[in-house]
């Protein structure tokens, strides 16, 4: 089978295409041909040894993957050849082939397809986590959105709403992204890149503030976000995509009764019961027409080197689908 690996960090140019051995199944495994491998921004960071664990060289990237059940081992009781699913795995995924465990796997939901169903994964449980799990959102509540126009801020967006939020404010650096957050659902927009963009926030809210930030960049938006919570905010901590750490006297927590979180979803994955479910909440919210996942790129297996360029350079709208 062809895949995607590289053996040394280093730009996107370390990408290199290879032929490996189809994998061979362990108990409980099923062999998965790939129809379709999600492309993400911690893809990139993994190129360069700059994620949160350390990469193990030789790698094959990659965490979401949809297809088709080719071959199952003899201990796999739920699942059967011919069967349409996707998992969020490790790594791997940028390959024609993929071995995953029976429990990694959901079914893929008849209206929905490979394409979509690897796009929805990484970014869609995400959101729905840090507004759900994390930031224990209950209907009426208000919501801020930073980079409401990126992958998990569209689904944030629309996951607010679906979930009951009474008011989801977009922040984003462009007008035109603003308006696809509201085109998504959000009830007003705020360009984060302008100095006032907290009195903004402020004024949107009546004075009173956000129940709740879900915030990945950093540096100052981080710090300007915490005084944008309302009495028993919460302030969700996804990312760091501004790539700045971030030191912040935690007594300011005490004013208002705020609290800070973080949130990495390897540790939801832990939780098999929290995943399943979710997935298949989410699988069902597009199969319903009411999630809309933003595609905008296909690309064959081998133009990764280009998919990653494209993800550094910030010239994509929507996800990157790798087929193979």
């Amino acid at each position: 089978m062809k895949a995607i690996q590289f053996s040394k960090y280093g730009d996107p140019d370390v990408l290199q295409v290879v032929d490996l051995p189809i994998p061979t199944l362990k108990p409980g495994e099923v062999l998965v041909r790939v129809k379709a491998a999600g492309v993400n921004f911690a893809d990139t960071m993994r190129r360069r040894n700059q994620y949160l664990v350390k990469t193990p060289l030789p790698y094959i990237p990659g965490s979401e993957v949809a297809g088709v059940i080719t071959q199952v081992s003899p201990e796999v009781t739920h699942f059967k050849v011919g069967d349409r699913v996707v998992a969020l795995t490790e790594n791997g995924c940028y390959a024609e082939y993929k071995a995953l465990h029976e429990k990694e796997l959901v079914r893929i939901p008849d209206r929905v397809d490979e394409e979509h169903a690897a796009a929805l994964l990484l970014q869609g449980l995400t959101a729905y986590h840090i507004l759900k799990t994390s930031g224990r959102m209950v209907p009426g509540e208000s919501v801020l959105v930073h980079a409401a126009a990126g992958g998990v801020g569209t689904l944030a967006v629309q996951l607010a709403k679906l979930m009951g939020a009474g008011q989801v404010i977009a922040t984003a650096s462009h007008p035109e992204k603003l308006e696809l957050a509201r085109s998504l659902g959000a009830d007003a927009g705020v360009n984060y890149t302008e100095e006032n963009w907290k009195d903004q926030v402020m004024e949107i809210t009546g004075g009173k503030g956000v129940d709740i930030v879900l915030e990945m960049v950093g540096g100052d938006i981080f710090k300007e976000s915490l005084n944008c919570l309302a009495t028993f905010g919460r302030l969700i901590v996804y990312g760091r995509a501004g790539g700045e750490k971030t030191r912040f006297d935690p007594t300011v927590l005490m004013h208002r009764n705020t609290s800070v979180e973080g949130f990495w979803l390897p540790r939801i994955m832990q939780r098999p019961d929290l995943y399943r479910e979710s997935v298949k909440d989410l699988l069902n919210y597009v199969a319903e027409g009411k999630l809309k996942i933003m595609i905008g790129q296909k690309l064959s297996l081998t133009q990764a080197e280009k998919a990653h360029q494209l993800l550094e350079e910030r010239q994509t709208t929507g996800k990157i689908i790798l087929i193979p």
